[in-house]
């Protein structure tokens, strides 16, 4: 075998459409946060904070509002536009490093 071995790197957004309110709410940071589904009645996407309190991705809102509202948890609609937008900006920083790449 010549030449390099062949490398395979996986990159995963941790907390993704969290982390992409954040960019435009930094007050939200180290703070409770979750996004909701379309019709705002599911959590789809969880801070570590959220995390942390043992919700669960795919919980309805009805059944934590308690905890929202014991532990003060921001919640966003989501906004499939900015995430899309978001990852095409990350996508494009990567392919600077891998000429080949896998877009899920």
């Amino acid at each position: 075998m010549t030449g390099s071995p062949n490398l395979i790197a996986l990159v995963d957004g941790n907390n993704f459409y969290v982390s992409c309110e954040r960019v435009f709410r930094p007050d939200s940071i180290g703070k409770p946060v979750a996004v909701l589904s379309n019709n705002d009645g599911i959590l789809v996407a969880r801070s570590q904070e959220i995390k942390a309190l043992g919700i669960k991705m795919g919980t309805p809102v009805f059944q934590i509002q308690h905890l929202i509202k014991q532990h003060n948890i921001q919640l966003f609609s989501s906004n499939y536009t900015l995430y899309a937008d978001m990852s095409s900006r990350v996508m494009s920083i990567l392919e600077e490093f891998a000429p080949y790449s896998e877009v899920y």
